[in-house]
């Protein structure tokens, strides 16, 4: 089991890629703390994983909620080898000039705030186990995407944030990496494509940009997630790893689809 015994806080891990992510970090041997918005998603997510997991209702950009759960996980386990940051949000999907101060606000405050808060109170637990911090990025904060300017700010500051953190922890025998999804089935992205102009289009959209095949599910995010997290990678840091099926080179794969057309 590559995560043997390995507690692991996962935020926003009760739907989507985070989900998927506790599963697989469970099934190879980890003790996983779920936080989630509400108790319902928690209570949801734990009779699903099992009793020796433990689910904190948290809302990731408060500083007070975020340091009570990482003190509750802390001493429940007696230990933290690692964090994910995987809360997020994609809403709006509009120009930045169109985007309202409150939705600004909420995006920077839960997929970059939420980052600095469960660094600033998971850290010295961190530097004992000499863990390592996961943060769920997107190819789009590497990219860029139309019509969805601050969310892409929101995970291009994720990608520079990994870095800098990766240099300021390798002291401390911390690693720091990020998982840069393209486009995967989640709550998240079925909003998004709702929101669309040509919302019909959006599914064959999202199945041709990738080369490899059809718009994944969250499992084929989880896999490489439990390698950055595993021993195995353990000579890496600051890296952001694209797991997008090519999709960063696959207007090609458009271009060809729409000339065999």
């Amino acid at each position: 089991m590559l995560l043997h015994d390995n507690v692991i806080l996962v935020t926003g891990g009760s739907e989507g890629i985070g989900w998927e992510c506790a599963k697989a970090y469970a099934k190879e041997g980890a003790k996983v703390a779920i936080l989630a918005r509400t108790k319902a998603k928690v209570v949801s997510a734990l009779d699903k994983l099992g009793p020796i997991h433990l689910g904190l209702p948290c809302d990731v950009s408060s500083d007070a909620e975020v340091a009570n759960a990482l003190t509750k996980v802390i001493s429940h386990f007696g230990k933290l080898d690692a964090i994910h940051n995987n809360a997020g949000i994609g809403t709006p999907a509009k120009p930045l000039h169109e985007t309202s101060p409150d939705e600004w606000e909420k995006l920077m405050d839960t997929n970059l705030k939420s980052i600095y808060l469960t660094t600033r109170h998971g850290f010295e637990a961190l530097k004992q186990s000499k863990g390592c911090i996961l943060n769920t990025s997107s190819l789009v904060g590497v990219i860029g995407q139309e019509n969805h300017a601050a969310y892409t700010g929101t995970k291009g500051g994720v990608n520079t944030l990994t870095k800098s953190m990766a240099l300021d922890y390798a002291p401390h025998g911390i690693r720091v990496n990020a998982v840069c999804p393209a486009g995967t089935w989640t709550p998240m992205l079925r909003k998004w494509s709702q929101e669309q102009p040509e919302s019909s289009s959006i599914k064959q959209y999202l199945n041709d940009i990738h080369p490899l095949g059809d718009c994944p599910d969250g499992d084929a995010i989880a896999d490489p997630c439990v390698f950055l997290l595993s021993t195995m990678a353990r000579f890496i840091t600051g890296h952001i790893l694209h797991v997008s099926g090519g999709a960063e080179i696959g207007y090609r794969h458009i271009a060809n689809t729409k000339r065999q057309d």
